[in-house]
């Protein structure tokens, strides 16, 4: 990585422009081109530095509900199982811990009635193809979101 690579990946997650063409905006930041900005954001995804660049929507405003669901998996069939669990469109994240529950994930919902079906239609497909346990379904009591923002920019310039 270079230092514009350092940049760029700041400035994504801080200001990223609201724009016709954000990607030249991000580039007249920098003193490059729009692809060459286009480029190095490509290759971030490639290289898994990035996963995806879009907006981030309180769920729970726009109607939807949210869980936190864990799962047992033998750990030979851990990849198979995240495979099928992040297949599903209401899926943000997943993470393997050491625990027994060593699967976790979260899902989104347009509804309450949706999420209990995609729940009850996804623990049949992993206790079939990949020998779980029951998902454990653990809804929210109480919501603290934290912001988490990295400084990409090893100059610590001020973007």
């Amino acid at each position: 990585m270079d230092a514009t690579d350092e940049k760029l990946l700041t400035i994504i997650q801080h200001h990223f422009p609201v724009s016709p063409r954000p990607y030249q905006v991000l580039a007249e930041k920098l003193g490059t081109s729009e692809k060459d900005v286009l480029h190095r954001v490509t290759r971030f995804k490639e290289n898994g530095l990035i996963r995806r660049i879009g907006g981030v929507f309180d769920s729970k405003k726009l109607g939807y509900v949210s869980t936190l669901c864990a799962v047992a998996v033998p750990e030979d069939k851990i990849t198979e199982a995240a495979r099928i669990i992040n297949a599903l469109p209401g899926v943000t994240h997943h993470y393997v811990r050491k625990h027994q529950y060593n699967l976790w994930f979260t899902l989104i919902s347009p509804s309450a009635e949706q999420q209990d079906q995609t729940l009850f239609e996804l623990e049949d497909r992993l206790q079939k193809t990949a020998d779980s346990g029951t998902i454990v379904n653990l809804p929210a009591k109480r919501v603290f979101k934290i912001k988490v923002q990295f400084n990409a920019d090893r100059a610590g310039g001020t973007l």
